[in-house]
């Protein structure tokens, strides 16, 4: 079934630089300079994919740039192609601000080669110079050891930038010019959910579409939605997505008629939510055209509390079943999808996805749990990863199946691309979780919440977006390990949130100073209440996208050695990394404008 996910995929465009002076100089050093540059393409399209699967292509200029002239052409050669990420590379010395990229918009870096016969190095620094005079900031890239003449081979040093800026240039691309769809609005005075379309507009590139969740009602009233495809859902939901517990009290719980008729209602709310962000051909076929179409949406939201959830089933199924990598169609790109409509956790879901082309989880962070506290509570002494204690995250049954540990990577629990997902593990996923009743205290409407606990031993990465009044955005960023509990201990503590709901059991990777001295300061220091998170430790990806957005970084345990932003960012206190990267984002402004 197709859905329109994407529009045309941003392309890198590769610009090899040269020293433009002929009569033996350029011609000496062309066939090294695109050597290097279809090196750069090779290595980028062999290694990267987009998060729907395709590899990222790559744009080779159609000459070396050695002056303005061929800098305007290789311009307007990467406008017609596409490209939204550009990589500059030279073995030599080169007319700085004649060759350089001076798209605005465009996510930049510079590889200059380290080599001794030919100052690409020099050139390097010039241009980089260049850029920060001229409010452009690129990503320096320099091997850390001299190459040969007439070596194309990338170092590890020089190819772990280029990907790592290549994946965080990538996701800046593939967000403009696509829209946050708010369905509903503020949801019980979640501050996330107070959607900020400038904030969207000026740091993403992204507009904010907004409809009522009566459009919900509306098409499920009127069967706006292709009824084969319903038909099918059912089918494979009453299969594959068993009931679990129900936990109200007898008296009041719903009839089985009541429970079946939720069942209808939140697989239609599934297809729906889909239909709204991507749309879907099958409804101009049944003569719903305008709605065919969609928003254009690369992430959404749903407000559900209380004005839908009072008297309908509640978003879980639906929120759930987006976010995961395969549903009744087979196995496909998760969509990103945030509880109570929180736009802010939705952008650091998209931000994980785009990164890591893996399905991202949405979660309270809800409860720090002392050593102290679970030996009382449980009699139970914490050892191990969690012996300094851990963080409780868990929220209704919204969180994405992949995180059930029933992925798995060399043979341990693990959330993963979908093309890398096989139907018998999607399978698994699907057994591994219940779909319980929705606790009608909190849910009068009723619905299902997916029921499962992550595994221990994943190593995960926690982030948070959030806006501060006269400072705008911040990005919070927290790497570690989920961990496990006996089970006796796992069960008293989650019964005393919801243990239909699926729970996380999460220690961030603490480094003895500031807000990651103990796990305490970690919660403590949370920006708000809620958290995306994501499979492997990729913070270093989200500090340079973050870098590339103009968003500064509040908090993070990521090794200085892995850090990488635009070179820029140096003369704003290279002594003082954190306070520079505020100082570089506030100087150089949103990447997309100050309005």
């Amino acid at each position: 079934m197709e859905f329109v996910r994407d529009g045309a995929l941003p392309r890198v465009g590769i610009r090899p630089a040269i020293d433009g002076r002929r009569r033996g100089v350029r011609e000496s050093l062309e066939d090294q300079t695109m050597a290097l540059a279809r090196e750069v393409a090779e290595l980028i399209s062999s290694n990267l994919r987009h998060s729907n699967g395709m590899p990222v292509e790559c744009v080779v200029a159609d000459t070396c740039i050695g002056g303005v002239a061929e800098a305007a052409h290789t311009a307007e050669t990467f406008a017609r192609a596409g490209v939204g990420v550009s990589i500059t590379v030279t073995p030599c010395w080169c007319y700085g601000s004649e060759t350089m990229d001076m798209d605005p918009l465009v996510p930049k870096a510079v590889w200059g080669f380290n080599g001794t016969e030919r100052p690409g190095a020099v050139y390097l620094a010039a241009v980089l110079a260049a850029h920060a005079q001229k409010g452009l900031p690129a990503f320096g890239i320099y091997g850390a050891d001299v190459q040969d003449a007439g070596d194309t081979v990338i170092p590890a040093d020089v190819r772990s930038k280029l990907l790592r800026f290549t994946r965080a240039g990538l996701a800046a691309a593939r967000m403009r010019g696509r829209s946050y769809l708010s369905i509903g609005g503020t949801s019980m005075g979640i501050a996330g959910s107070v959607v900020d379309p400038a904030f969207f507009e000026r740091y993403l590139g992204m507009r904010v579409e907004a409809v009522d969740m009566s459009e919900l009602a509306r098409r499920i009233d009127e069967g706006i939605f292709d009824p084969a495809e319903f038909d099918r859902a059912l089918a494979w939901t009453k299969v594959y997505c068993p009931e679990g517990e129900d936990r109200n009290p007898e008296a009041r719980r719903r009839s089985r008629v009541e429970k079946d008729r939720d069942w209808e209602t939140v697989v239609k709310m599934a297809m729906i939510g889909r239909d709204l962000m991507a749309g879907n051909p099958a409804l101009a076929a049944l003569g719903y055209e305008e709605e065919a179409l969609g928003h254009n949406a690369i992430l959404a939201g749903f407000q559900g509390q209380r004005a839908w959830t009072d008297h309908m089933p509640n978003g879980d199924f639906m929120e759930a079943i987006l976010n995961s990598s395969f549903d009744w169609n087979g196995i496909r790109e998760p969509f990103t999808f945030a509880t109570e409509n929180d736009s802010l956790n939705g952008v650091a879901m998209l931000f994980g996805h785009l990164v890591t082309n893996s399905a991202q989880i949405f979660a309270d962070v809800r409860t720090f749990w002392s050593p102290e506290a679970v030996k009382r509570t449980t009699g139970h002494t914490l050892v191990g990863p969690a012996e300094h204690g851990f963080i409780h995250l868990i929220n209704s049954g919204a969180a994405t199946l992949d995180a059930t540990g029933a992925l798995r990577r060399d043979g341990t629990p693990a959330m993963k691309p979908f093309w890398e997902i096989s139907p018998a593990e999607a399978d698994a996923c699907l057994a591994a979780v219940h779909w319980s009743p929705a606790v009608l205290e909190y849910f009068r409407g009723g619905g299902y919440s997916s029921t499962f606990a992550t595994p221990g031993g994943m190593p995960m990465t926690m982030s948070r977006v959030n806006l501060v009044a006269g400072l705008g955005p911040v990005l919070q960023i927290a790497e570690g390990w989920t961990v496990d509990l006996p089970r006796e201990v796992h069960e008293a503590i989650d019964r005393r949130t919801d243990p239909t709901w699926p729970t996380h059991w999460f220690v961030p990777r603490l480094t003895g100073s500031g807000a990651f001295r103990s796990v305490y300061e970690v919660m403590s220091n949370w920006g708000a209440n809620h958290g995306a998170i994501g499979y492997g430790h990729f913070g270093a990806d989200l500090i340079a996208l973050a870098s590339v957005l103009r968003i500064p970084v509040a908090l993070h345990n990521v090794p200085e050695d892995e850090i990488f932003r635009p070179h820029a960012w140096g003369a704003f206190g290279a002594m003082d990394p954190q306070g520079a990267d505020y100082r570089a984002c506030a100087a150089f402004g949103p990447l997309y404008g100050r309005r």
